[in-house]
């Protein structure tokens, strides 16, 4: 069996050089298990885009043997730039410093794995909205960096894979993980925070091509081969929608709760609600509502409110499917131009005693009293007493 299918595949071509595999011997090695298939093969000067086209030919010439679901993908490479998708460039002078290693990101299909803990996390929270442009990132970092003003440790994962968006947030344009003795990946520090992106891994103007089960590859790595020790909160801020990446995160481990993000114009609500539902579903908790660009302050006329999107849409939805309001967020110039230059809102001192500041401390507290209730739930009464 495996030499019929090894004979398949070595007549798929390199898009680069016209050659199939098997003259190039980069089949490195086929796994067949049942009704299923592993395949291995090397993919050093393959980019990402032929990479793709390869695995589609893989895929459509074991077509009638196994489905595409039972076809399992993976690649080994001498290059690191081949996996990241970087462009080569001139090789550099070498350092007389012994160089850090850097943290790598392994790509391919993988079967979904039993849900295991993060190591070193206290809770886990997801930052969703089914809705595009709600300002989501922004809430999740300047949410990170309210816990991170009450003492609590903070990591945040970007698992937007498709738009990673924390580097240019936090200010980390161009910074790259390293990794540390445990071969764990070290995440990145910005304003008293810690954060791992796939935009760490690529050029920013690079367009990513893969397809799902590579995505929930990517997030199992930075749930679990990150070093999250000593972490109070990891906060997830996820994509739109309700697709690949967000069935791999409650498949991988276990979320203590969710925010929801929208705003209170009546087609985001509308798709928000989807996003709820999603979590209803699959048992994941639902900490509340959160309504971002509520109202717009003028910098020039901070007594003036104008409710450009609608006024109270998210509040009174809440209402309606009995759900926690945790609060609304102005929309200010400010948060757009500390988030355009790497400056968080929260991160600033400056800014406190805003109306901004006060509206994203006012929702920390909410999810501290959210979490300690939920602690204490079932508990007995002398539990509660002695405590």
């Amino acid at each position: 069996m495996n030499t019929e299918i090894e004979s398949k595949i070595s007549t798929v071509s390199n898009p680069s050089t016209g050659k199939s595999l098997s003259e190039e011997s980069r089949i490195d090695s086929v796994v067949v298990d049942t009704d299923k298939v592993t395949i291995t093969y090397e993919r050093t000067g393959i980019s990402p885009v032929e990479k793709r086209e390869i695995e589609d030919k893989i895929i459509q010439a074991l077509s009638s043997d196994f489905k595409e679901d039972n076809i399992f993908i993976k690649t080994i490479s001498k290059d690191s730039k081949d996996v990241l998708g970087t462009s080569s460039s001139p090789q550099q002078e070498q350092s007389k410093e012994e160089p850090k290693e850097q943290a790598q990101l392994k790509t391919g299909h993988a079967q979904p794995a039993p849900k295991r803990k993060v190591e070193g996390v206290g809770k886990i929270i997801a930052v969703s909205s089914c809705k595009g442009g709600v300002g989501k990132s922004t809430v999740a970092v300047n949410l990170a960096l309210s816990l991170k003003n009450k003492g609590y440790s903070v990591g945040l994962i970007d698992a937007d894979i498709y738009g990673p968006s924390l580097p240019i947030l936090l200010g980390k344009r161009g910074a790259k993980p390293e990794a540390n003795e445990k071969k764990k990946m070290i995440p990145i520090e910005a304003h008293g925070v810690r954060f791992v992106s796939f935009g760490s891994f690529i050029e920013e103007e690079l367009p990513v091509i893969w397809r799902g089960p590579m995505l929930g590859g990517v997030l199992n790595q930075f749930l679990f081969d990150v070093d999250w020790e000593g972490t109070d909160y990891l906060i997830i801020d996820l994509p739109p929608g309700t697709g690949d990446i967000q069935l791999s995160m409650v498949q991988a481990t276990d979320i203590d709760g969710a925010l929801v993000v929208s705003t209170p114009q009546t087609v985001a609500i509308h798709d928000t609600k989807k996003g709820m539902k999603m979590f209803q579903q699959v048992n994941v908790p639902i900490i509340g509502f959160i309504e971002n660009m509520s109202y717009f302050v003028p910098e020039d006329a901070p007594n003036k409110m104008y409710y450009i999107f609608g006024q109270g849409g998210v509040s009174k939805m809440t209402e309606e499917v009995g759900t926690e309001f945790l609060g609304e967020i102005p929309l200010v110039t400010s948060v757009r131009e500390g988030a355009d230059v790497g400056q968080p809102f929260m991160g600033q001192e400056s800014n406190s005693g805003s109306d901004v500041w006060k509206s994203y401390m006012a929702i920390t507290e909410k999810l501290e009293d959210f979490f300690k209730k939920k602690d204490n739930k079932g508990k007995g009464f002398f539990s509660n007493l002695f405590k």
